[in-house]
């Protein structure tokens, strides 16, 4: 069996639930005229772009330039963005514990932007337990850039292969195994999880 030195978490849709149109939903309550507005004004697309390292206020103006009558829900981006994130994963966050009451270095590597990444920071302290945590938006690259894995595995000091990276995203998997890093492509069942980690030795 490998040997598995640390654990590198993903964030979104691991640790934390992740619903960008939960920004919008108290004041467009409507779900079809929602689903229009974070389709055609703002999407997940374009916050994508805040991931690589693009400011808030940058993609705030650019967009409120094309949509003037909508600056008021725009501006709802910036200043109501926490409620994109409502609550844990079912089940990560037991792991997480578990693994530091053992001992197990964790890591986190996230595509996050820098200035969602400072509002949210303060409000997850499950995340005091990551040693280091490589955010996408800093470091203008996002996953599943090889180019992110190799910055990451040399800030956490582990050998790609001892280590086992934790994502939902079956491209971000896809990329890590071929870069030699140990993976599981997390869908949801925490308890798959804890039984990958059992296997490794880790719980």
């Amino acid at each position: 069996m490998a040997v598995v030195d640390a654990v590198v978490w993903d964030i979104g849709r691991v640790l934390v639930q992740w619903d960008f149109p939960l920004i919008w939903r108290d004041v467009i309550p409507d779900p079809v005229a929602r689903a229009a507005f974070t389709t055609t004004v703002v999407s997940e697309s374009w916050h994508s772009r805040h991931d690589v390292g693009e400011t808030m206020d940058a993609l705030i103006a650019e967009r409120v330039a094309e949509h003037p009558a909508e600056r008021a829900l725009i501006e709802r981006y910036r200043t109501h963005w926490l409620l994109a994130v409502p609550g844990p994963i079912a089940g990560t966050h037991p792991l997480v514990e578990r693994l530091a009451s053992a001992g197990v270095p964790q890591f986190a590597l996230t595509n996050f932007g820098a200035d969602a990444f400072a509002m949210f920071r303060p409000t997850f302290p499950v995340l005091d337990h990551m040693i280091g945590i490589v955010v996408s938006g800093d470091e203008r690259l996002v996953k599943p850039d090889p180019a992110i894995f190799a910055l990451a595995a040399r800030r956490f000091g582990h050998d790609p292969a001892r280590l086992l990276f934790i994502d939902d995203s079956a491209a971000n998997i896809t990329a890590a195994r071929k870069l030699g890093w140990q993976v599981h492509h997390f869908t949801g069942d925490a308890a798959a999880l804890e039984a990958d980690l059992i296997a490794l030795g880790l719980l």
